[in-house]
This record gives structure tokens, C-alpha cells and sequence, in this order.
């Protein structure tokens, strides 16, 4: 997932032949899918055919996305990032090179609301019930003996509506957790687990006298946030050239209404930041076409019909991250500045490290509603 990786599936891209190959997709019954594809085909391409394979209705083809995750030797998962658009699955799995990765099907939605949609056709119940079943049992959702017991009782009725629905209720379900990292809120160096899900970014960090503290950034209150990767620096200067894979360092900064007057950048430093950034843009575009009236089955008729239109938020970022050359990198923050005129591009400098400025990806934020009084 870092810019080597990018730069290395773009150069695979072009020299892979299109030919016809079959790709294992895999579910969270620990069952794969396995569909014949061609190696042009794209993420969108590869998810009809799974459905198609699945027997998943076309309208809740929108309901679902592909994500690359990384197996880890402990039987967790790393996600590295959700598929997006203009990829072409095959080539970004077999550049890795590494039977550790592999392609998974998740509910791509945040809003738990749209789980009835999925719920109401049988393959969609089953997809919905086998991811919450793995999200308990990685603790990624928390739940106490009691809920135990009634889950389990529910399990062995093979009531999985039910079992759904207690899910619903217990907390984290729906987010996406993410491997330990480091943030500087509320102070340098702290060691953190970040969750998204319920439009906000939540926190369990361990502050440096190993008191921990639990705390959430919601995603209408931040009012832009990047991804920058950079490069240690070396008599002054960075050298990406001679630079490992592993010295490229990832970083998410937002810009955060603490209070009505008072804007904080926080900054998360992870290999995930791009999965953390895509969860935040998803959570936006999700809240706008709410806000508009919109729904997922509506964005999915638009799209069949050939007529899907992105989001301005969507269209705003619309260049993988970490694949800008520096001029439209500077062009793209300049569109989006007037296009939010309250929007604030101050930096993040660190003294041991160069901005590789052909990294930084900015998200400016739709969804931003500041805070009125009754917030506060």
C-alpha cells in the first residue's frame, strides 16, 4: 500500500497481457469464490461477477466492495484498502507477490439502517451474518457474557436476523478496527487503536503514564484531513531513490473543531492511513447522499443505467492516493480551497522527516457543520 507498491502495479499494468484468468474472492464463512475474469477487468467488473456467482440480487451489488486485506500470523487481518474504482484487482494482488494478501468481500455502508435492505434477500442475510459472526469473534465488536449467551442461544436457532439484531446493538458494530499505531492527540507519542464506523473516527489511547482513555472525532467535525507519506532525512536532505519500502512513513492529519473557535490538526501515523482515509471520504459521500434525498439502491440504478455522476466530494479526490505528481497535487488543494472557502491547508512539519509532496492527498469535507451552541 505504499507509493512503491503503487508504482510497481502501475508498471505491471501496463505490461500484463489481457488475457483470462480465474480470481479466489474470499468470504467470511472462510468460504472463497472463485470467477473467471479477464485481467482488464476492473474492481466493479470482478464485484458484478461475484455477485453473479453468489446469486446476489443486482441491487445489492452497491451494498458491497471489495477490500485487500493481509493475513497475519496470529489469524487476525490487516486492511490495507478497499478496492477502488479505476483498480484492476488481479494485477494489484499478484504484484504483491505474496500469498499473505487476499481479496475479501465486506458491506461497503455505514449507516446500519440500509442492513435491512441486505437482510430482506437471502444471500445478502448470509453475507451480513457471516461478517458479523467474524467481527465478534476477532473482538473488532464488544460483547459481554451476557450478550454472549444470547447470541450463542440465537446461533444454534440459526436465527440470524436475530442474531443480527442484538449485533446492531452492541458497541462498535459496523466499524472497521485497525492494527495499533501512533497519534499525537492528546499528546506526542501515544500508542492507539482507531475504530471507523458511525461516522466517526473513535480512539482508545494509552496516554504515556498507561492510563487509558477513550475518546471519538466525528466526521461532520473535521473539516479536511490528508494523507502525506515521507521519507527519513539524511544530512538534511530526503533520498526516496535509496529509501527501503519499509522507511516510507504514512500519516493521516485532520483538521478538527475542538470547540466553536478552535480548529486542532491530530495526525495518526499508520501503514493504514490510506484505509483510514477511504473510510472517512466513504462516510462523507454516504452522508451527502443522505442529505440529498439519495440512497444506495438509488446511486446503483444511476450507475446500471450508465449514467452515474460522482459526488463533488468524490470528484474532488478522484486520483488514487499517493499517485499525484506534484502539479496536480497543488492544483487539486486550490480547487477544492474555493471550493471551501473556510477550509485551512496549514501543515504538519516534523523535524526528522520530508513531506514527499508527490504524497499528499487532500480530502476537503463536504459533510463539515461546524458546531452550534447546543453542541458544546
Amino acid at each position: 500500500a505504499t507509493l512503491h507498491h503503487c508504482l510497481a502495479v502501475l508498471q505491471e499494468t501496463q505490461q500484463i497481457p489481457t488475457e483470462e484468468v480465474q480470481l479466489e474472492i474470499y468470504l467470511f464463512n472462510g468460504q472463497k469464490v472463485k470467477v473467471n475474469i479477464l485481467t482488464s477487468d476492473q474492481t466493479e467488473d470482478v464485484l458484478e461477477a461475484v455477485a453473479s456467482k453468489l446469486d446476489l440480487p443486482d441491487e445489492l451489488v452497491g451494498y458491497f466492495s471489495l477490500f485487500l486485506v493481509q493475513e497475519r500470523g496470529d489469524g487476525g487481518c490487516t486492511y490495507v484498502r478497499k478496492l477502488q474504482e479505476f483498480e484492476l484487482p488481479y494485477v494489484s494482488i499478484t504484484s504483491l507477490h505474496s500469498p499473505d494478501y487476499r481479496i475479501v468481500l465486506r458491506k461497503s455502508y455505514w449507516d446500519t439502517s440500509y442492513d435491512s435492505d441486505v437482510m430482506d434477500d437471502r444471500v445478502g442475510l448470509n453475507l451480513l451474518y457471516a461478517q458479523t459472526v467474524s467481527d465478534i469473534e476477532r473482538g473488532w465488536i464488544l460483547v459481554n457474557k451476557e450478550q454472549h449467551r444470547q447470541l450463542k442461544s440465537l446461533q444454534e436457532k440459526g436465527s440470524k436476523k436475530e442474531f443480527i439484531r442484538l449485533a446492531q446493538t452492541l458497541k462498535y458494530y459496523g466499524y472497521i478496527k485497525f492494527d495499533p499505531c501512533i497519534t499525537d492527540f492528546p499528546e506526542k507519542g501515544c500508542h492507539v487503536i482507531v475504530g471507523a464506523g458511525n461516522n466517526e473516527l473513535n480512539f482508545h489511547v494509552k496516554l504515556p503514564s498507561d492510563q487509558m482513555k477513550e475518546g471519538s472525532f466525528k466526521v461532520t467535525r473535521m473539516r479536511c484531513w490528508r494523507v502525506t507519506s515521507s521519507v527519513p532525512v539524511a544530512n538534511g536532505t530526503a533520498n526516496p531513490s535509496s529509501s527501503s519500502k519499509c522507511d516510507v512513513k504514512l500519516e493521516l492529519a485532520f483538521e478538527y473543531l475542538m470547540s466553536k473557535d478552535r480548529l486542532q490538526w491530530v495526525t495518526i501515523t499508520s501503514p493504514q492511513a490510506i484505509m483510514m482515509s477511504i473510510c472517512l471520504q466513504s462516510m462523507v459521500d454516504e452522508l451527502m447522499v443522505k442529505k440529498s434525498g439519495g440512497s444506495i439502491k438509488k446511486m446503483q440504478k444511476k450507475r446500471l443505467n450508465g449514467s452515474f455522476q460522482r459526488s463533488d466530494s468524490q470528484q474532488a479526490v478522484k486520483s488514487p492516493p499517493l499517485l499525484d505528481s506534484p502539479d496536480p497535487s497543488r492544483e487539486q488543494v486550490v480547487k477544492l480551497s474555493t471550493k471551501l472557502s473556510s477550509v485551512s491547508l496549514r501543515g504538519l512539519s516534523s523535524s526528522n522527516s520530508a513531506s514527499d509532496i508527490s504524497g499528499n492527498d487532500f480530502h476537503g469535507n463536504y459533510a463539515f457543520e461546524g458546531i452550534g451552541d447546543d453542541d458544546l
